[in-house]
């Protein structure tokens, strides 16, 4: 059946033919991503984290498990963070202590079921702190547990190309 309508040469409008003489690109490319499958059970040497059942999780090692660096720990080998989440204001400046500690709650909590969500560093600044995630994921959970800790201002910029995500919350 030909897709042309009949006797004009042309397609029907909506219609886009495939070509195939070209290569499609990725919508996110992800370095850290693992290409191809692993092998199961592989475990990470440096954090001990078990990928099996095709994910990554916190089990007791396997006995004759393959070892592969798991995403997390090469993004904190690297130095190169997923997630930024800034914090900043007055209300900040006087329970700094109070935020920090919800902020590690949030990443115990994330880290027990998905091994991959991670606080990389903490460093304060003059106008606040930041926090930088192995994951974009962890660091909309930070932003999101701080607004409805604390209410507060609470945007989101997130880079597909880099799949990068920035997280700024104040008050």
């Amino acid at each position: 059946m030909s897709n042309h309508l009949p006797g004009t040469g042309l397609h029907p409008p909506g219609f886009h033919s495939i070509r195939r003489d070209r290569l499609l690109q990725e919508t996110v490319h992800d370095s850290y991503k693992i290409k191809g499958k692993l092998h199961e059970p592989t475990c990470c040497p440096d954090c001990g984290a078990v990928f099996h059942g095709g994910r990554w999780q916190w089990l007791d090692k396997p006995k004759d498990a393959h070892q592969a660096t798991c995403p997390a720990c090469h993004r904190v080998r690297d130095d190169f963070p997923a997630g930024y989440v800034s914090v900043s204001g007055e209300f900040f400046a006087a329970h700094d202590q109070e935020i920090l500690s919800l902020i590690r709650h949030r990443e115990t909590q994330e880290k027990a079921e998905h091994p991959l969500q991670r606080i990389m560093d903490i460093k304060k600044n003059g106008h606040g702190m930041q926090v930088t995630t192995t994951d974009i994921h962890l660091a909309r959970g930070i932003g999101e547990a701080l607004h409805h800790a604390y209410q507060g201002g609470l945007e989101f910029h997130y880079n597909p190309e880099q799949n990068l995500l920035r997280v700024s919350w104040s008050r």
